[in-house]
Formats: C-alpha cells, structure tokens, sequence
C-alpha cells in the first residue's frame, strides 16, 4: 500500500494542469471553443509537457498550474496533428518527470492508471490496458496503434497513462461509451519523434505534409456520408456539402472510411483530387484541391 501511494504521489507531482486562450478569429475557436483547459504531464526532458493536442491546439502560450500551485507560462513548441499530441515548454518552474515506456513493451491485460487534473487538483483511475488496436475517428484522423483503457479518464483530458512502475505509455485523448466507458491513449512513444526533433532543431516539422479535405464522415452500409465540412476548408471551398455520400476517389471505389483515409493521404498537400458524389439522388464529380492541417490550423 505504502509503494502504491508513493507511486501515485510522484505520478500526481509530474502532472500539471492547462489553461489554454486562442483567438476566436482562429479556425480552432470554432471548433474546440476559445477558452479550454486540459491536462499534461512533465516527460523526461527537463521542461516538456506532452499533452493531447486538442488542449492547446491554435495557442502560441497556455498557462500551466503545477501541483505545487505555482503558476507559470509554456510556449507550445509542437503539434503533431497526425498523432494527436502537443509539446510545451515551461518558461519557468520545475516538477519530476515521467519517464515514457516503448508500446510495443506494453502488453493487454497489464494494470494501468489515469491522473487527470480537475481544476484545483488531482484525481486517479485504475483499471488495466484492455487492447492496443487501431483507432479511427470522424475527423480524417486514425491511429494505427492506440491504448484502449478499461477506466474512464477521471478530469480534463491529455493526462498520463501510467503502468504499475509509473512510467507513461500513453496520453488520455477520448472517453468512449460502448459496452461500458473506456478511455481511448495515445501512445506516449508516438510523441518522441517530436521531442527528438524540438531538442535538436528547437522545432518539429511532420516528415511530409499530408492531403486534407476538411470534412468530418462516417461509414453508412459500405458507403462513406459527410457529416459536415469545416469552415473556409478546401472540401468547403470546392463545393462539398454535409450529406453528400461519397462514392469514388480518383477513379477509385470507396468502400470504408479507412479507405478513404489511406487514399486521401497517399498524397500531398495541395494535390487536387477528383471525388465522384451522390447528393439528392444525382452523381456530380468535384475537383478538390487539397490543403494540411498543419495549413489550415495554423
């Protein structure tokens, strides 16, 4: 009991909370809202919070509570769009670091907790990791390795994932209601690319630039429907509208939402992509001229 304890107060001590401002002008606010607070955690490389990147995203600073109380200020230095996660270094203040743990080293059934901040404080969730497996989401957005955890997370997402020894393999992103609640990690080592890249370069570029439409989707009986289209986003700008059914790209059937991502991103940003459409019972070909994330977020 007492090792337990211990564990957990050092894991609380690495952990920090986040307030995040973004400009309501920016494509971000529109989405996530202006005004978002989340949780992070210290990693191993003195003065680097790794948070989901949905806290932070649109931000250039983000204000950071440590445990101790102490308040201080962090650029964002990273974003990776593709794995989810954001980099910030504190301007000032210090707090012990996680050490982060290789994925392919975490195996399903092993013990695991959340720490999450609530505000003005810490809480924890135990269960064990149930599954690495892909993950898709709605929003053009696909791990090809993600943590499935048997609790849900117990505060503000982008908290630490933590084995029994404490070490961090993953970043809690989305609470799932499906046969229970879970919670949805993204592994902690998908972010040392990043790391490695800001302590060297003092920046990170992705290693390409991938094509992005803009649009939010589900599968619908072997067919792919649009939810919706971002605001001001190439499949907004080129004429795609919410409840159109995808039926082709570049020639090509679509038969799943995976495939449409794995064809969207075989590409470049700015490659133009011809999608065939179905939109009140018509078929119409568009031409769509592909921006990134990185692009349009900013």
């Amino acid at each position: 009991m007492n090792a337990s304890v211990h564990l957990l107060h050092r894991a609380v001590a690495s952990t920090v909370h986040i307030r995040a401002e973004v400009p309501r002008g920016h494509p971000a606010a529109r989405i996530l809202g202006a005004e978002r607070m989340g949780t992070g955690a210290l990693i191993a490389w003195g003065g680097l919070v790794l948070t989901a990147h949905y806290v932070v995203l649109g931000a250039k600073e983000v204000e950071v509570v440590l445990q101790d109380g102490l308040s201080t200020r962090a650029e964002v230095v990273a974003i990776d769009h593709a794995v989810g996660i954001a980099l910030l270094r504190l301007l000032h203040g210090k707090a012990p670091a996680l050490e982060i743990r290789a994925l392919e080293d975490v195996r399903p059934g092993e013990d695991a907790f959340i720490v999450a901040s609530v505000g003005d404080g810490r809480r924890a969730s135990t269960g064990m990791v149930m599954a690495v497996e892909p993950f898709e989401a709605f929003w053009e957005y696909r791990l090809e390795r993600s943590l499935l955890f048997t609790a849900e997370s117990p505060g503000l997402g982008g908290g630490p994932l933590l084995d029994s020894r404490g070490r961090m393999i993953g970043i809690s992103s989305l609470s799932i209601l499906q046969v229970g609640r879970f919670t949805v990690a993204i592994p902690a080592s998908d972010a040392l690319p990043a790391v490695q890249a800001v302590l060297q370069e003092g920046r990170f570029q992705p290693a390409r630039s991938r094509a992005w439409l803009g649009i939010t989707c589900y599968d619908l009986r072997e067919h792919i429907v649009l939810a919706g289209v971002l605001p001001d986003s190439p499949a907004e700008r080129d004429g795609l509208q919410a409840g159109d059914v995808l039926a082709t790209l570049e020639d090509e059937p679509i038969e799943s939402r995976s495939a449409l991502y794995d064809r969207i991103w075989r590409h470049e940003s700015g490659a133009a992509l011809r999608l065939e459409i179905l939109r009140d019972d018509h078929r119409h070909t568009l031409v769509v001229h592909t921006s990134s994330m990185e692009t349009y977020f900013g």
